[in-house]
């Protein structure tokens, strides 16, 4: 059959998108942090034989893509998903599926990676998915500094860390100091007997804590979060802006409502978020983010149409 462009079109929205060449396509299939349960793997596995092309392709967002579905077969297997506890999704400008390191489980992670991404997921993809964003929104986690899920290239990106603390009285001014040692951000030093810490190098990745047997950095530290705005990449490339300070998990949540609501107020129509902190300055956002007065006003500008030049 010959497809139209109003029948493309009208799946794209549903997370359908058109294989090349071809009058068939491929379904996005969602998941919170990139977690999928081995009953869910099987769905995926009877979905993709019973009405695509028996493949389940891993995209770079973590969800699962199963190609081959022919036009008039897409209702047949959304219910099958449905049915089964899974949905495709994922696409147009809001809020994308989330996507998260596995911090939860890696021995660098700080943070709960996949229990942050499930509160995010269920507020914003969930809760949200019916607001109409300037562009589309996407959200990612990471556990540590090491990057891995790069935050910093997300509209809004959480990254796990540690909290820092450094007692030099308690130094003993080690020949090897285990801390300088261990830093690998290089952030340490040892100077005239004592080490030294330089806070514009240190990132809290944490590991350092434990390592001074002397209690110089305290054995245990609390987990934070850095949190990066406006972060692109492809056509456009820009690194997130790091937004001032630590968070604690539970305050991750609301700012970054915060922030989608400034974004829903000041962007423009496919303008990305970091497009508009470049037109606005960041400087704008967080005196905004730094009251509760976008989320008193949250009603008001769902709303509001989105803003066209």
């Amino acid at each position: 059959m010959s497809l139209t462009k109003e029948q493309i079109t009208s799946v794209k929205g549903r997370g359908f998108l058109l294989n090349r060449g071809t009058d068939c396509f491929s379904g996005r299939v969602i998941s919170i942090g990139g977690v999928f349960s081995a009953d869910a793997l099987r769905v995926l596995a009877a979905c993709a034989e019973q009405y695509g092309e028996g493949k389940v392709i891993f995209t770079s967002r973590l969800s699962a893509e199963i190609s081959g579905i022919p036009f008039e077969k897409i209702p047949e297997a959304e219910s099958f998903l449905a049915e089964n506890g899974l949905s495709f999704g994922g696409t147009g400008a809001k809020v994308r599926p989330i996507t998260a390191c596995k911090g939860t489980t890696c021995v660098y992670g700080n943070i709960d990676t996949h229990a942050l991404a499930k509160v995010i997921h269920d507020r914003f993809y969930v809760g949200m998915r019916d607001v109409k964003l300037p562009h589309k929104f996407k959200i990612g986690v990471g556990g540590c500094p090491n990057s891995c899920m790069k935050p910093s290239l997300n509209d809004v990106g959480v990254e796990g860390c540690k909290t820092f603390s450094f007692d030099q009285s308690l130094c003993r001014g080690c020949k090897t100091c285990a801390v300088a040692v261990g830093c690998p951000s290089r952030a340490v030093s040892v100077k005239d007997g004592k080490a030294v810490v330089d806070a514009s190098l240190c990132t809290h990745c944490g590991v350092c804590v434990g390592k001074c047997p002397f209690g110089a950095v305290p054995k245990q530290a609390e987990s934070a979060c850095r949190v990066f705005v406006g972060g692109t990449w492809g056509k456009t490339q820009r690194m997130g802006t790091r937004l001032n300070g630590l968070y604690a998990e539970a305050e991750v949540a609301d700012v970054i409502e915060k922030v989608m609501l400034w974004y829903k107020e000041n962007g423009y129509e496919k303008e990305r978020l970091g497009a508009a902190i470049d037109r606005l300055g960041i400087d704008a956002l967080e005196r905004a983010l730094a009251t509760d007065d976008l989320l008193a006003r949250k009603t008001k500008i769902l709303e509001s149409a989105i803003k066209t030049r």
